[in-house]
């Protein structure tokens, strides 16, 4: 078949995704399912995929599911643990007295908090951690993940301790003659730090806006005037904030590597704006605040209960600093975990690893450590609330939280088994489909392929776009460097750039791949089942796609101006205004 032709069929599990989840708002327990039939069909039939690939990539799919379902079910199981032991009250009325505008509040709690826990540990953790903590503090539940999917960006890229980085990019480069032949004598590792260093002045430029876009997209979609000015009102206030993040990511990029920019950006930031806002520095003249309970929609609204004022009953007796412990402890184990070699060692032994090798001879393999996940943390986070609150004063409470998480899950499981699924036999697709070409190509590099074709020299300014691409499919900014890095390096080579030049691109690749973790399916399903909102992804990814838009062609824009021009940079401006722009005269509700 033609490369036209591949292309197209290659885009129909995309477009079905799309179509039911976003355009006709079907909610992701049944768009999913649908969506893996349609993969399923198109590889089995049109593509040439083995049966047997097919069906072990669905099983490693299940197996992904589950893993994340574990993360999903120990966020929630923390927040109803602290909401059963009081401690919600206290924390909420905490952020209260550092300042009751939300848009401060979701800078603090989505961009810097949320930051340091993907430094930490990523896998989608920051947006089920931040989502409940922002529920419990009174946003409503669409505006608490709607928050936390934007920040699943600028830090995304060095999540986990650098993994997208460190095993995304590298394990895509690694061995690789094309990529030898080019850099020459200079060693991998040397040449993944500086693409690392790439990533981060990147993401600086293009994320000094989100923490402000963030504000912007509560005021208009969550506010009583639905207008985005509201937002830019506390311009002052979002640059600080992000640049408290970002400079100390930078540094930490160039000066010890992709492992700490996110974690000790995000500490950094939080030391330097939490007494800053207490102190009323840059503060806005007007706070802004969410309409009364009884006039919001009722698709802003999940299923879990607002936690209510601080109550004698509920709260006596527990400080602001008691109350965060468990935070504080999972934060704790979080880093301990991925930084500590006995640790990592211990907790990722044969003993407490689930492995399935070579499923049905298709040589996928599926695994699960259990331990090692940050469920696990999460948790070891919910028991430890339960002696630091000292809960067996008020017997039942402790099994009422694990109650309601249990029935909670039901509903992510039931999308999540599917969706997962259905990536990984969209990425297991390896087949010599194209015409006159013996090499196998699965659907997401055909996709690649015909876009890298169709562009020629101006492959940079997409480049971002298929980075996006492949997390939106993926669900992980890891796997689409994985899937991508040698492609977008092998592009790079094949329009002329040198080594720098193809550092660049990848770098772009990394950055377009962390940008689209704000719509993954993955993620937004996760985030909604944390605050009972199952059934509005599509919703949630509609309005995430703005600010991923703005990511995406931003660093498109710069990426050019690097590689070839400073002129390119009037494009990157034009996009600034652009998204600026649209903020200030998109009609409000007065």
């Amino acid at each position: 078949m033609g490369l036209g032709l591949l292309f197209l069929l290659a885009l129909m599990p995309v477009l079905t995704v799309f179509l039911f989840l976003v355009v006709l708002r079907w909610p992701a327990k049944h768009a999913m399912p649908l969506a893996y039939l349609v993969t399923l069909g198109i590889a089995l039939t049109l593509w040439g995929t083995d049966f047997g690939t097919a069906m072990a990539a669905s099983v490693n799919g299940v197996i992904t599911a589950l893993n994340i379902l574990f993360i999903v079910f120990g966020a929630i199981l923390l927040l109803y643990t602290l909401r059963e032991s009081g401690a919600m009250a206290v924390i909420r009325q905490g952020f209260t007295d550092i300042s009751p505008d939300r848009r401060i509040q979701a800078i603090i709690i989505a961009w810097l908090f949320g930051s340091m826990i993907e430094g930490a540990s990523g896998f989608g953790t920051p947006a089920a951690i931040a989502a409940p903590l922002l529920l419990a503090i009174g946003f409503p539940a669409m505006a608490a993940v709607l928050c936390a999917l934007i920040i699943q960006s600028t830090p995304v890229s060095f999540g986990a301790v650098g993994t997208p980085i460190l095993v995304g990019v590298r394990s895509g480069l690694e061995d690789q003659a094309v990529v030898e032949q080019l850099i020459g004598d200079l060693p991998l590792a040397d040449y993944v730090f500086q693409i690392g260093t790439h990533v981060a002045l990147l993401h600086g430029i293009v994320g000094i806006l989100i923490p402000l876009i963030m504000a912007g997209m509560l005021t208009r979609f969550f506010g009583e005037r639905r207008s985005f000015r509201e937002g830019l009102a506390v311009w002052k206030f979002a640059i600080f904030a992000a640049a408290a993040f970002i400079i100390p990511y930078n540094i930490v990029a160039n000066l010890l590597g992709p492992e700490f920019p996110s974690l000790i950006g995000g500490l950094v930031g939080l030391a330097i704006v939490v007494p800053a806002a207490r102190s009323g520095f840059l503060m806005p003249g007007k706070r802004f605040r969410f309409p009364e309970r009884d006039r919001w929609e009722a698709e802003w609204i999940g299923r879990l209960p607002v936690v209510e004022e601080p109550s004698a009953e509920h709260s006596q007796g527990i400080s602001l600093l008691r109350a965060w412990m468990p935070y504080v402890v999972v934060a704790v184990l979080l880093v301990l975990t991925r930084t500590v070699d006995p640790l990592i060692s211990l907790l990722q032994a044969p003993a407490f690893t689930i492995q399935l090798r070579d499923i049905f001879g298709s040589g996928i393999n599926a695994t699960s450590q259990p331990l090692y996940l940050p469920g696990f943390m999460l948790l070891l986070g919910s028991v430890a609330t339960y002696f630091i609150h000292r809960m067996w004063t008020r017997p039942g409470a402790y099994l009422t939280a694990w109650r309601a998480s249990g029935q909670m899950i039901v509903g992510a499981g039931a999308a999540l088994i599917f969706a997962v699924p259905m990536v990984q036999v969209f990425l297991n697709t390896d087949a010599q489909v194209l015409a006159g070409s013996t090499e196998s190509y699965s659907m997401p590099e055909i996709m690649a392929l015909a876009l890298a074709t169709a562009t020629g020299e101006t492959w940079p300014l997409l480049s971002p776009l298929v980075g996006a691409l492949g997390a939106f499919i993926a669900g992980s900014n890891t796997v689409s460097n994985m899937m991508f890095s040698l492609f977008q390096f092998a592009t790079a080579e094949s329009i002329g750039l040198d080594a720098d030049g193809a550092a660049l691109v990848v770098a772009l690749q990394a950055v377009g791949g962390a940008a689209g973790n704000m719509i993954c399916v993955h993620n937004v399903v996760a985030a909604c089942a944390t605050v009972g909102l199952l059934g509005r992804e599509g919703a949630l990814i509609r309005k995430a796609l703005l600010p991923m838009a703005y990511y995406v062609a931003a660093a498109g824009a710069l990426g050019m101006a690097f590689i070839y021009s400073p002129l390119w940079l009037l494009l990157w401006a034009a996009v600034v205004a652009v998204a600026i722009g649209f903020m200030r005269l998109y009609p409000s509700r007065s």
